[in-house]
C-alpha cells in the first residue's frame, strides 16, 4: 500500500488499517498491533493510535522493547506533546542496541528539547 502511493500523503491509510485488522485475525501479535496503532492513528488521530497502545505495556513480547517507547513517542509528538515524547525516546533510545537508531532516537528528543525553547 504504500509503494502504491506517489506521494507519502497519498498513502492510502484507511485500507493499511483493514488489513492490520486481517493480520491480528489471522495471527495476533504484539509487532502487528504496534503497526496497526501508527496507521490507526494515520486515520483516525494520534490519541487513537495511544490507546491502541497500552495493552502493549504489559505484554511480555514488547514492554520492554524499545520500538513501543518509538512509536509511543512519536504519536505523543504528533499529539502535541512534546514532553512525554522526549521522555519516551530517551527511553527508547536507552533500550536499543543499535547505534544509528540511539542517535536517530536521541537526536528526536533533543529537537524537542530545542522547539519548545
Amino acid at each position: 500500500m504504500h509503494a502504491e502511493a506517489g506521494r507519502a500523503e497519498h498513502t492510502d491509510w484507511p485500507q493499511i488499517v483493514a488489513l492490520y485488522r486481517l493480520l491480528e485475525d489471522l495471527g495476533p501479535n504484539p509487532m502487528v498491533t504496534l503497526n496497526h496503532a501508527v496507521a490507526v492513528a494515520m486515520v483516525q488521530g494520534p490519541r487513537a493510535g495511544l490507546a491502541l497502545l497500552e495493552p502493549l505495556d504489559t505484554d511480555d513480547r514488547l514492554s520492554g522493547h524499545h520500538r513501543l517507547h518509538a512509536v509511543r513517542a512519536h504519536l505523543l509528538e504528533m499529539a502535541g506533546d512534546p514532553e512525554a515524547a522526549r521522555s519516551c525516546y530517551r527511553a527508547a533510545a536507552h533500550l536499543t542496541t543499535s547505534l544509528p537508531e540511539q542517535h536517530y532516537l536521541q537526536g528526536r528528543a533533543t529537537q524537542l528539547a530545542q522547539d519548545r525553547r
